[in-house]
């Protein structure tokens, strides 16, 4: 027996289709997210010391490797990391040459995580309009099967079926849309306040 069911998530995924959240920008499929795009940050517009590489080695070196790592993690605070910034100046100097490494290491690693994140939320976007085509071209052969003179109603619940799921599966992931698009800004935020630490302590 055919129901109502197809055409009220029908209504539903067009009412989502239709929220700016969805694609803040048609001309690039690859972007779904109301934040501007940004492809690659700047090193420069964050430091501006030197930030030719330099080999540090012993205890030393092994120091800013593990507090570029630290920085980079999300879980430690912005307090614990400003702390951590305290003690290993206290250890090791804040020589422009070393700080610059530290952070130069700090962009590097979350430039990249962020890099990959901008693509997964390229095949995201990618795949959700995949998954609205194939949803439409549903509709429509439901529809056609629907006005035949005798409708194959097997069919018609087998295509409502997959209606109703692949609908499901498009709302859900189009509810972590909103955090997914906002992971990105907050990585650039974090590398900003990083730096702001960093040439606190830096010696000229």
């Amino acid at each position: 027996m055919i129901n109502f069911r197809a055409g009220l998530s029908a209504l539903l995924l067009t009412t989502t289709l239709g929220q700016p959240a969805v694609a803040a920008d048609f001309s690039d499929p690859t972007w779904p997210c109301i934040q501007r795009k940004v492809e690659r940050l700047s090193i420069g517009l964050m430091w501006p010391h030197p930030v030719e590489e330099a080999k540090i080695e012993g205890p030393t070196g092994e120091a800013v490797r593990d507090l570029a790592g630290a920085l980079t993690l999300r879980r430690v605070s912005l307090e614990e990391a400003e702390a951590r910034i305290a003690e290993f100046v206290g250890e090791h100097g804040a020589a422009e040459p070393l700080i610059s490494q530290v952070f130069v290491r700090v962009f590097d690693q979350v430039a990249r995580r962020r890099s990959t994140i901008m693509d997964g939320i390229a095949d995201f976007s990618l795949g959700q309009i995949a998954l609205s085509e194939r949803i439409e071209e549903a509709r429509v052969e439901f529809d056609n099967l629907l006005n035949v003179e005798n409708p194959d109603y097997d069919k018609l619940d087998s295509l409502e079926e997959q209606i109703d799921w692949d609908e499901r599966i498009y709302i859900d992931r189009q509810k972590n849309l909103t955090y997914v698009c906002e992971t990105p800004v907050l990585l650039e935020k974090r590398l900003f306040a990083i730096a702001q630490m960093l040439m606190q302590v830096v010696e000229d």
